[in-house]
């Protein structure tokens, strides 16, 4: 009976501990997606509503911060790849891939960051980004054995692709944030070896207005 009464302040502790630690993960998680790794550990403070202090006692800095919250997001890209890898046509595998992940990078620029930049969570997330290459170069060398894909793409184009259509994305976001599906159609129609006719476009072109809107949008948020 002594030795239940002696365990019993504890428990509450680590319940508080885990609270916390959500808390942190969620603020981290609101903070990273709208305003990329630059944001400091003070931020997720104010965010979580947690003293500095706190987030330190769980995360001793960003490196270890970002691990945890990232490394599970890219195993569900890794996951994704394999779904792409599965479908028993190669060319929709490729569409899925290029889809899928611009789909889960264009919203979070924290994953964007973490995923394209390896500037944080070099351990785990590192493991997981290597899991990602090989399943990549089997759905890109699977299409072009079928010749649905063109011979000269290569698997590393694929950053590349994401890159440049989640910029796309963040650029036009307060105008037309899924403006990045006409571009990702202009592009895989360029990825194909031969086509009998142009692939409507999903999403019309920005009109002159919402790239002026775009534009101011991308200056102030640079400042």
């Amino acid at each position: 009976m002594a030795q239940g009464d002696g365990d019993q302040p504890e428990r509450p502790l680590r319940r508080d501990a885990e609270r916390n630690r959500q808390r942190i993960l969620r603020g981290a998680a609101e903070v990273f997606t709208t305003r990329g790794l630059q944001a400091s550990l003070d931020d997720v403070a104010r965010q979580a509503g947690v003293g500095v202090g706190t987030v330190y006692r769980r995360f001793p800095d960003k490196e270890a911060l970002v691990e945890a919250l990232f490394e599970e997001r890219i195993q569900a890209v890794v996951l994704l790849a394999e779904r792409a890898l599965q479908e028993p046509d190669p060319w929709t595998g490729v569409v899925r891939l290029l889809e899928g992940g611009v789909t889960t990078l264009a919203g979070d620029r924290g994953m964007r960051e973490t995923l394209m930049y390896a500037t944080y969570g070099r351990d785990r997330v590192d493991q997981a980004r290597s899991r990602l290459l090989p399943v990549v170069m089997q759905v890109v060398e699977r299409a072009q054995r079928d010749g649905s894909l063109r011979a000269d793409f290569r698997p590393t184009d694929i950053p590349l692709i994401f890159l440049m259509l989640t910029t796309a994305a963040e650029y036009a976001g307060p105008a037309r944030p899924e403006i990045w599906r006409r571009y990702l159609t202009l592009i895989l129609d360029g990825l194909r070896p031969a086509r009998e006719a142009a692939t409507p476009l999903p999403v019309a072109a920005l009109s002159p207005e919402e790239v002026v809107a775009s534009m101011r949008s991308a200056s102030h948020q640079q400042h």
